[in-house]
């Protein structure tokens, strides 16, 4: 299955740092992870969680993630698909973690990510000027 990547930023006011939850927060909003919809927070709790565990270096599977949150394995699965779309979550053999182990490293490899997307659009927007000048 070919996986696509959506790569969201959304540019806001930083945040107060006197404030950690608030700050993740933010980060998580500012990547386009969490949303109004998301009345308990479900998607915030599962990157803090992964967030956590990506220090230890350690994986978990969605029924780990359900039980830990006391959520549903159906609600997890769907905010891990959408963590996984963004680039930012990995799985192997049905476990999750977090694509690197700390924030900033994080913030590096979306930078990445988008400079790929964006030189391959560059590309094939340079095509299709050929194409129409024919």
């Amino acid at each position: 299955m070919i996986r696509f990547q959506r790569i969201t930023i959304i540019k806001t006011r930083n945040p107060e740092k006197d404030n950690l939850n608030y700050e993740l927060q933010w980060f998580g909003n500012s990547l386009g992870l969490f949303n109004l919809r998301d009345k308990d927070k479900s998607c915030f709790r599962i990157f803090i969680i992964l967030l956590k565990v990506a220090k230890k270096d350690e994986m978990l599977s969605s029924d780990e993630i359900a039980s830990r949150l006391n959520l549903s394995r159906g609600t997890v699965v769907f905010h891990l698909n959408k963590l996984m779309d963004s680039g930012i979550v990995i799985s192997k053999n049905n476990r999750y973690m977090l694509r690197v182990d700390n924030l900033k490293e994080l913030v590096d490899e979306v930078e990445k990510d988008m400079q790929k997307a964006l030189s391959n659009l560059r590309d094939v927007a340079e095509d299709i000027d050929e194409k129409l000048s024919l």
